[in-house]
């Protein structure tokens, strides 16, 4: 475990607990900030998208039994924002901090337009409920893997093979079209998601190094935003399906 108030810095010396956890606090504070703000522009994103006629029929085609479904570019906005998640991952050590913060905001911006779906299937005031039913999950949770002493690393590994299942399973679901399995992948990924909000907090304080550069520590609070930000929607989604209200 890290002793505090013996951690050093090159250009000052000791650093107090009292410094260190300022910046930490700090530090945490712009990971929170970065992700409610792409919450807020992924709603306004969904809301524009479905009650805007231009971006709604670019996002979308009714069929000759005036079924509704993804048109061609609805289908390249819904996997574009997977193939920036993906490149934001696996490139964030060669971006600079500012191009990186642009790419989550357009993943964002994205990811809102795709979850347009989401309003044209359920009632606005179950969304509303299930919103802050899951707010408040999230931040008991949160709280939970900043404050707690236990060392959540493995509970993180056994979360992430149970995320890869449960992908598999959901794939699985779309040609068996199970009712019974559907009920099963909704819960397992409300508990899976509620376990990763936990463990990414604890791993993005822990990412906290009060010497970094910058630039450095930016890029840290983008991707730790970015996590928190995925946990935050999956376990929206999932609750949804069962405190939504059909239209």
């Amino acid at each position: 475990m890290v002793d505090y108030n013996t951690r050093y810095s090159p250009t000052t010396g000791a650093r107090t607990a009292a410094e260190v956890d300022e910046g930490l606090r700090s530090y945490m504070l712009t990971v929170y900030n970065y992700m409610a703000s792409a919450l807020v522009l992924t709603g306004l994103a969904a809301y524009v998208t479905a009650h805007v006629p231009a971006l709604f029929n670019l996002m979308y085609a009714t069929g000759p039994a005036g079924e509704i479904g993804y048109s061609l570019p609805g289908l390249i906005i819904v996997f574009a924002p997977l193939a920036l998640v993906f490149f934001l991952s696996f490139r964030i050590n060669h971006l600079q901090a500012s191009t990186a913060q642009a790419i989550f905001w357009v993943y964002a911006g994205l990811l809102g337009m795709s979850l347009s779906s989401v309003l044209l299937m359920y009632t606005g005031a179950s969304i509303a409920r299930t919103f802050f039913v899951t707010a408040a999950a999230f931040g008991a949770l949160s709280l939970f893997g900043y404050t707690t002493k236990k060392n959540l690393s493995g509970m993180g590994s056994f979360l992430i093979m149970g995320l890869f299942g449960l992908i598999i399973a959901s794939i699985v679901n779309i040609f068996m079209q199970s009712s019974a399995m559907e009920f099963v992948i909704s819960v397992a990924g409300v508990l899976i998601f509620a376990g990763l909000t936990a463990y990414d907090t604890q791993k993005i304080k822990l990412m906290y190094l009060e010497d970094d550069h910058e630039e450095t520590a930016k890029k840290k609070a983008i991707m730790g935003a970015l996590a928190l930000y995925l946990d935050f929607i999956n376990m929206f989604l999932f609750l949804l399906r069962f405190l939504g209200n059909r239209e």
